[in-house]
């Protein structure tokens, strides 16, 4: 398939310089990451994640961990499965 269709975007610069060292790391070029983007949302017919808006307890949690407050730290996944109750 010929490739002669080009996509400009615009992003904020630290996500893309933080997205290019992952691509990188996977040996993926932007175009390569775009085009199997495109081509996950060709195949699902819409995108390939469920986008959501998270709940209060989610956002809540998450404002936790980003800020170090009630998060568990365990050494072992004993410790974690334990905590479970598994």
């Amino acid at each position: 398939m010929s490739k002669t269709t080009t996509v400009t975007v615009r992003i904020d610069p630290k996500i893309k310089s933080k997205a290019l060292k992952v691509l990188d790391k996977l040996g993926i070029t932007t175009s390569q990451a775009v085009t199997m983007y495109f081509n996950q949302i060709s195949v699902e017919n819409g995108l390939p994640f469920r986008p959501h808006i998270p709940n209060a307890e989610t956002l809540q949690a998450m404002d936790d961990v980003s800020n170090r407050q009630a998060a568990k730290v365990f050494e072992t996944p004993e410790e974690v499965f334990k905590d479970l109750g598994i």
